[in-house]
């Protein structure tokens, strides 16, 4: 029980949540760009763009990050 509760509080995974108006992005490292089109950020391995149109940060907390609008694409590099 103890180990479940440790990986839990020290996880550092990158991960998306996809559902159908939002993305909930999980460990990322820094934020590039916020504009209604595009938002782009930096994770451990790479750059995540998410294009749409109407796109808002509705939740913003250290290492998470609920983007919501029209999602059109997202894209990982």
């Amino acid at each position: 029980m103890f180990r479940q509760i440790k990986d839990y509080i020290t996880d550092n995974e990158f991960r998306l949540h996809l559902f159908k108006d939002s993305v909930n992005v999980v460990n990322y490292c820094e934020i590039f760009t916020i504009e209604k089109t595009r938002i782009s950020l930096s994770y451990k391995d790479g750059i995540l763009i998410v294009r749409g149109s109407n796109l808002t940060l509705k939740k913003m907390l250290n290492n998470e990050l609920l983007i919501c609008g029209c999602i059109k694409s997202i894209e990982l590099e």
